[in-house]
């Protein structure tokens, strides 16, 4: 199996390689991962992982600044290739970023990147660990996990506007937060699974493991 974590100078790269690569041990696969900015990695790739963290704009323009390389995870996400995105990595997944400015995503999940409400004494940024809702047995990612268990965030915008079907886990934060999503063999959590110890770990095996 090759995973590639694509680098389009944005997300905690080595961090995601090396939970992957503890993630394909814990699956029991044989697995190389690399870190690549070249269309033609994306295109060979058994996975594809986008991580991201700051602004989605920032993040859009990133992609958009490699030749052909938002493309290429276009053609090899649509051929049936399994995709993960990691916080704004998920958020590139939406409609739209309403980070200061409006800005296009990839479209896979409906719904918008707007802000967190986080009324007080909340505080934004949304940081640190809180739980994760949903129903046991929902879906194969989820595998292994427990409803209640802790993740790790990070971010101010959150997914609104997603249609049920796509949302697997939410978690709480003065609202109801979107904070995992799949459709078809797209998928994404708002939490950053590389820093989210067993529980990330262990979703980040189900991925690699995952047929859709």
């Amino acid at each position: 199996m090759k995973i590639v974590v694509v680098d389009y100078g944005s997300g905690n790269l080595a961090s995601a390689a090396r939970a992957l690569e503890k993630a394909a041990e814990i699956a029991g696969l044989e697995a190389r991962v690399a870190v690549s900015a070249d269309p033609a990695a994306v295109r060979a790739a058994s996975r594809v992982v986008l991580p991201g963290q700051g602004a989605f704009a920032d993040c859009a323009r990133g992609l958009a600044a490699i030749p052909g390389l938002r493309e290429a995870i276009v053609e090899t996400t649509e051929r049936g290739t399994p995709f993960f995105g990691i916080c704004v990595g998920m958020q590139l997944m939406a409609e739209r970023g309403l980070e200061h400015e409006i800005t296009e995503g990839f479209g896979w999940i409906a719904g918008d990147i707007a802000p967190l409400a986080a009324p007080p004494p909340l505080r934004l940024p949304h940081m640190g660990w809180n739980t994760l809702d949903f129903t046991e047995g929902a879906h194969p990612l989820l595998d292994g996990v427990r409803p209640g268990d802790h993740v790790y965030f990070v971010h101010s915008y959150a997914l609104r506007g997603a249609r049920e079907e796509d949302v697997l886990a939410t978690t709480e934060y003065g609202e109801r937060v979107v904070a995992m999503v799949a459709r078809g063999n797209r998928a994404g959590t708002q939490f950053h699974v590389e820093k989210s110890q067993t529980v990330g770990l262990r979703i980040l095996a189900n991925f690699l493991r995952w047929t859709p």
